[in-house]
């Protein structure tokens, strides 16, 4: 279960670093559907997280 939680906090690394980028990139003339797709995947890897951070917490059955 740690290895999930490690590799989904990695996604939301990366995905937050992808969102950086496309932000710069929009400010200097690219398009805004850059940072918008960078923000979906983000928030994707943030639910990913906090879904195995609860399921890592639930007591096995």
């Amino acid at each position: 279960m740690i290895h999930r939680i490690a590799l989904s906090t990695f996604g939301v690394v990366v995905s937050l670093g992808l969102l950086a980028i496309g932000i710069r990139d929009c400010r200097s003339g690219a398009s805004v559907l850059w940072p918008a797709g960078a923000a979906a995947i983000f928030l994707a890897a943030t639910f990913t997280l906090v879904r195995d951070v609860r399921d890592a917490r639930r007591p096995a059955r």
